[in-house]
């Protein structure tokens, strides 16, 4: 049995996500899954005026995103990367082509192409709701997170993974700034905002803030430790990463669009 003290953070914890579980009203939500990858997809949009976004979308699963959101009857107005994927290649660039008027976002400070480019302190704007854009680079120094606008649901690329966090051993990779990303952008956050991972390799799907400052066994570390947990990983060579990489920085497209072209 759990004693007081863990009881008493169960106890939180269910509260917390009992009262943000409750989506700010008029939000449609869906969480997708890719399997290959173990990538989340999100799509949100506006019920009343039908605009949309999709959040870090990829290739092989496109055609069931496009059905979605044609079944939905929305107007996807942005298909929205929170970094450079090396472990995938991204959807954007085909939601682009089958979807008019669909635009591609990804941080400016990522050296991509897209079609918009943001930093910290933008918005991005569906309907009535809006996410804000949040440096967090660690993991790639092109990495955002995106936090609707109430701050009730962060979605946070590989930043911050539900018990665990993204790799900081290639692609400009940093254990220092990772660390402070997180503290000073996500952390900062409610303690009862939902986080939403690009990944997930368990079979869970959201965290919260106040659970992830308590219990992830990296994060919640002091910085010297965080360091040296993250130099100790030994973690594989990513295997798409030299597909993917290339692809990624062009949308995931092979043609280049011409307004794109230097």
């Amino acid at each position: 049995m759990a004693g007081p003290g863990g009881l008493a953070a169960f106890r939180a914890a269910q509260r917390g996500m009992s009262g943000a579980m409750n989506f700010p009203p008029g939000l449609l939500f869906r969480q997708l899954f890719e399997k290959v990858s173990y990538t989340y997809t999100y799509l949100l949009a506006d019920a009343e005026t039908r605009e949309a976004i999709v959040i870090d979308p990829v290739r092989e699963t496109a055609d069931r995103d496009v059905r979605l959101i044609q079944d939905l009857g929305l107007k996807l107005l942005y298909a929205a990367n929170t970094h450079v994927h090396a472990d995938h290649v991204t959807g954007t660039g085909q939601m682009k082509k089958r979807i008019a008027g669909c635009r591609s976002v990804i941080a400016e400070s990522s050296g991509a192409a897209a079609d918009l480019h943001v930093r910290d302190g933008d918005t991005v704007t569906f309907g009535r709701f809006g996410l804000e854009v949040r440096a967090t680079p660690g993991h790639t120094n092109g990495c955002v997170t995106y936090v609707l606008n109430d701050r009730s649901i962060a979605f946070t690329g590989d930043a911050l993974l539900i018990r665990g966090c993204g790799r900081t051993d290639f692609q400009q990779g940093s254990s220092e700034s990772l660390y402070r990303s997180v503290h000073s952008q996500i952390f900062t956050l409610p303690d009862q905002c939902l986080l939403y991972p690009a990944h997930d390799y368990t079979g869970q799907t959201v965290t919260t803030v106040g659970e992830e400052k308590r219990f992830n066994p990296r994060l919640s570390k002091l910085l010297p430790e965080f360091i040296e947990i993250m130099n100790n990983l030994n973690l594989p060579y990513p295997k798409q990463i030299d597909q993917a990489l290339p692809a990624n920085m062009v949308c995931g497209l092979q043609d280049i669009p011409t307004e794109w072209r230097s």
